[in-house]
């Protein structure tokens, strides 16, 4: 009896998670390949709130000051988070080139300083258009244009765009990478179907004004993450249609992996921590499925040593559905990243997924965490 109720279990989850990654591989083939024509209009004020960047911080300001972008439209302000190195003498470095910086001051504890230094740089910016970024990113010199040019084509309030891992050291990076496009994918395909859930602060774009008529961070700033995530739910309560993906190759921020796993975990703990605060209940049920379905994929595994035959094969037949459509979603994503040959890695990362989603589900939503030098809820 209990194997016949969890094998039913397992094959209802296996179903509906089949149906969310092919919904959302049609809702990643909705979204166009944008190409760009013309030159930008809009005054953009580019946003970085860095930490302890002394290292990066300066290829992501040249990469930013070789971009083909009118001069007179464009604004670059840092603000250093209570850095303890050189990070603020660096970006003093590029003074001369109309780079501003701006120091968080806070002698009060925070919980989610990034919230604050971007609400700081947004009330000094210029920009009707707020477009942030990493103080570790790179991108090409067509990158601001094009996401800038594509959300004056489109009318767009807020605009997401890919987020890519590059110059990979190790195996354990390589997987990383194709684990975070299944990330970006996830975001790109809810707005590809109309229903925003995920988006990346790496590179993300939105209108000034719509960020005040928000409230800003109001309501979730008392949380360690989701300046992204967290306010692309606001908007999207409000302009659903307002919100787009930009699919572009010359939109793309690259940034590097984690190079430990301790590192891997950290981030991804924050990442998750905030997912008890979505107000979106088909966020939440997006989520909660996916969880689920890793949950008891992972469960029937480790009980099918105990019950023999009949549940084994429920279970291989779950991680084999599993494995073809997580192929059917990624294989053009990989293609978009020009990385097809990270598909080599999916049978590996089909197994590891199954557990780092239960595990980070869990820790991630349970007691503190550090970040950046920093003990945080």
């Amino acid at each position: 009896m209990a194997t016949q109720l969890i094998s039913a279990v397992l094959a209802v989850l296996t179903g509906v998670y089949a149906v969310l990654v092919c919904y959302m591989r049609v809702g990643w083939a909705a979204l166009p390949f944008f190409a760009r024509k013309t030159m930008p209009q809009t005054k953009v004020s580019v946003l970085i709130a860095a930490r302890n960047e002394e290292a990066n911080i300066g290829r992501t300001l040249t990469d930013l000051l070789a971009q083909d972008f009118p001069a007179e439209l464009l604004e670059i302000i840092v603000i250093d988070d209570h850095s303890t190195d050189n990070t603020s003498s660096v970006v003093q470095s590029y003074a001369g080139q109309g780079v501003k910086l701006l120091q968080l001051n806070e002698s009060a504890p925070l919980n989610s300083y990034k919230k604050k230094a971007i609400s700081r740089a947004i009330e000094a910016a210029a920009g009707e258009f707020i477009v942030t970024t990493d103080a570790d990113c790179r991108m090409g010199r067509d990158w601001l244009a094009t996401i800038v040019t594509f959300a004056e084509e489109h009318g767009c309030f807020l605009v997401s765009a890919p987020v890519l891992y590059s110059q990979q050291r190790s195996f354990f990076e390589e997987l990383q990478t194709l684990e975070f496009l299944y990330l970006i994918g996830l975001g790109a395909a809810g707005i590809g179907n109309g229903y925003p859930s995920t988006c990346n602060g790496a590179n993300l774009l939105y209108r000034r004004d719509v960020f005040h008529e928000m409230g800003g961070f109001n309501g979730i700033d008392h949380l360690a993450s989701g300046d992204d995530e967290l306010f692309l739910h606001k908007v999207a309560a409000r302009y659903p249609d307002k919100i787009g993906f930009c699919k572009s190759r010359d939109a793309v921020v690259y940034t590097d992996a984690k190079r430990t796993i301790d590192g891997f975990i950290r981030q991804r703990r924050r990442w998750a921590s905030k997912s008890t605060h979505y107000k979106n209940k088909g966020v939440v049920a997006l989520g909660v499925a996916i969880w689920l379905f890793n949950a008891m994929l992972l469960a029937s595994g480790v009980l099918s040593v105990f019950y023999g035959a009949p549940l084994l094969t429920v279970f291989l037949i779950a991680f084999l559905l599993k494995f073809a459509v997580e192929l059917l979603f990624l294989y053009p994503l990989c293609r978009f990243a020009k990385r097809t040959d990270l598909i080599t890695y999916l049978p590996l990362l089909t197994v590891l997924h199954v557990v780092y989603m239960v595990y980070i589900g869990i820790v991630g939503n349970l007691g503190k965490y550090q970040w950046k030098g920093r003990r945080v809820n």
